[in-house]
């Protein structure tokens, strides 16, 4: 006897739509997708967070240096094929110090078109820096990118998400149009900094492959089933409201061999649906600061 299949079973749940409500975006997308590489390896500090147990104070932890060091020497220049196949271009967000150690890596990355953004001269906080410190800070990272690869970057990512109260000030007064420090929504937005337009295009913990894989028993099946998850909701919600989905990989975790193939494998399943789109970051805060019905809070 045949099976009956339930069809509620396999379809995402899709809330009403609104009246008059704007559902697509000003491009004519459905569902735009927005991908980052954190380009951090090579400035970590001394016990930084890896695979391993922390060691003891005072000593270094060389087999965790090399699992960092695997960013820069493996993962990026094999990702950076991975979107070449796929046809993508990405939003790098550049950690200054680790692009003055890897300057032509930092370069090529900006050479293949993908978006150089900023993410800090070091992996220190800046939260609880003063006005000035965290403004040299922020500026000392975007002179390390822009003297590596020809671009001002225009994005910002915090250490760990985790802006300061003086934050969004010190980037506008710097000349940035956007950052990712925003977990509220699933598609940007504009906020007031300074009386000034400032987008904010959401990030994700959910899709992060630094929570989710790490060396720590997550596996690239479950990575591929919790964004494919993510992307079948969005994409069905898509069709009454503008949606974005985030995804990002780390230099030394989305760089892996078994990463890039479960990367590729998502990516063209993504892609398989129409009206879909892969924008850098940078192209999404353009169009979101030129589209009226941006929500603006």
């Amino acid at each position: 006897m045949a099976s009956v299949v339930n069809p509620f079973e396999t379809l995402a749940t899709i809330p009403q739509a609104t009246t008059n409500e704007k559902t697509k975006w000003a491009d004519g997308s459905r569902l735009v997708v927005s991908v980052s590489m954190q380009f951090e390896a090579g400035n970590q500090p001394n016990n930084a967070d890896s695979p391993f147990p922390k060691i003891k104070d005072g000593f270094k932890d060389l087999p965790a240096d090399t699992w960092f060091q695997y960013g820069y020497k493996e993962g990026i220049p094999r990702m950076l094929d991975n979107w070449d196949k796929l046809g993508i271009k990405v939003t790098s967000h550049m950690v200054g110090a680790a692009v003055l150690k890897n300057p032509e890596l930092a370069k090529e990355i900006v050479s293949r078109g993908h978006e150089a953004a900023a993410h800090g001269m070091n992996w220190s906080n800046s939260y609880n820096m003063s006005y000035e410190d965290e403004t040299k800070f922020i500026k000392d990272g975007v002179d390390a990118v822009k003297n590596a690869t020809g671009a001002t970057p225009i994005g910002y990512n915090a250490n760990w998400l985790r802006r300061g109260e003086n934050t969004l000030s010190v980037l506008q007064e710097l000349g940035f149009k956007y950052h990712i420090d925003d977990l509220s929504r699933d598609e940007p937005f504009i906020i007031q900094v300074n009386n000034k337009d400032f987008v904010v295009v959401p990030y994700t913990l959910r899709c992060n492959d630094i929570l989710l894989i790490e060396g720590k028993g997550f596996s690239t099946d479950q990575f591929f089933n919790q964004v494919k998850a993510e992307f079948d909701q969005l994409y069905a919600e898509s069709e009454y409201k503008r949606r974005q989905l985030s995804i990002s990989f780390h230099d030394r975790i989305g760089g892996t061999p078994q990463m890039v193939k479960t990367a590729y494998d998502l990516i063209k399943y993504i892609q398989s649906h129409k009206g879909v789109s892969f924008k850098r970051k940078d192209e999404i805060a353009e169009i979101a600061l030129h589209d009226k019905t941006t929500i603006r809070e």
